[in-house]
């Protein structure tokens, strides 16, 4: 499925890329997804950063970033690609996340989001001392979500399918 993305984002003139390394036996994972423009450089258009363990439940989430003026359809690439890479390479058929409660507008807003995505929410995170360690790893308080990899892949894959035969289209 990987490389199925991979060439699909490259009929449209775009590159899928990630950066794997195993730190002390898990997976750092960053997927960025760009566009060639003159003289070898790239414009980055969006990313998707997290970390896996060597169990099921083991894929975290950190950072997802797409840029106002990427074509529509990346995001769904960047989450397609990275359930797929999570379900072919590692262990994890589940991932976690944390939707930060910033300010309560945009806090919805990702509740929102990270839902049409798949993820249910599991719980507040808050103040409490038993929130400390997962506070520290994402770097605030809000709710914490999982997610069935593999429905996360098949929400963003047809999406990402329709972007790309909307394109097929047109060219």
């Amino acid at each position: 499925m990987l490389n199925q993305l991979e060439s699909q984002a490259q009929e449209q003139g775009l590159m899928l890329r990630l950066q794997v390394r195993r730190p002390l036996g898990l997976w750092s994972l960053r997927l960025v997804v760009a566009r060639p423009i003159e003289d070898a450089r790239l414009q980055l258009l969006g990313e998707m950063k997290g970390w896996a363990y060597a169990n099921q439940n083991g894929l975290q989430l950190d950072t997802m970033r797409v840029l106002p003026s990427a074509p529509a359809g990346i995001g769904d690439l960047i989450w397609a690609a990275t359930m797929a890479w999570a379900l072919e390479v590692t262990p994890c058929t589940r991932a976690r996340l944390l939707a930060i409660h910033d300010n309560d507008h945009q806090h919805q807003r990702l509740v929102r989001y990270f839902k049409r995505r798949g993820f249910t929410s599991v719980r507040e995170v808050d103040a409490a001392l038993w929130d400390l360690p997962l506070r520290m790893v994402w770097g605030g308080a809000g709710v914490l979500m999982c997610g069935d990899c593999e429905v996360v892949l098949n929400k963003a894959k047809h999406r990402w399918t329709l972007r790309h035969n909307e394109y097929q289209s047109a060219a």
